[in-house]
């Protein structure tokens, strides 16, 4: 039986920035959440006509990526690099103060942290459940279907 409607999912990443990354990675990455059942929400995708020449662009940009992850109904963060994009951290902090679940990815190897226990600054795991954080981390897309982890648990798949 489908549900009514689709439950929404700010995804928080800085591949929009990158035409091969928009049309290479993000694009594949949106594709395995919307084959899970989520209602997508790419800010790039979803803030593309606001005209840069204006005036006051950039603040109408966050105000409507702010908006988004207020209303969003769980947030999705690519956090990759050393350290991680700082817009995607800003998003990533409101989405744990507003409460909503949250989910990371991150396929990039490398280590950024000074703790044992995360393998980034343990402030981005603050939303996350203490025990079994681990549902809630991907390192893969293919992992994103997996119907043990958090995600699939939580779009009731």
């Amino acid at each position: 039986m489908e549900r009514a409607s689709k439950k929404t999912l700010y995804l928080a990443n800085p591949y929009g920035f990158s035409s091969q990354q928009r049309e290479g990675p993000l694009a594949v990455l949106t594709g395995a959440l919307e084959a899970l059942g989520a209602e997508v929400w790419e800010p790039f995708a979803r803030n593309h006509q606001v005209d840069k020449a204006e005036a006051g662009w950039a603040y109408r940009i966050g105000q409507a990526d702010l908006r988004d992850v207020r209303e969003a109904d769980g947030l999705f963060a690519v956090v990759n690099g050393c350290p991680p994009d700082e817009g995607v951290m800003v998003e990533l902090g409101m989405a744990v103060a507003w409460k909503k679940p949250v989910f990371l990815f991150r396929d990039d190897f490398r280590r950024c942290t000074d703790s044992e226990a995360y393998p980034l600054n343990l402030m981005v795991f603050s939303g996350l459940p203490e025990v079994g954080w681990e549902a809630c981390w991907y390192t893969s897309v293919a992992e994103i279907a997996d119907p043990e982890k958090a995600l699939a648990r939580w779009l009731n798949i």
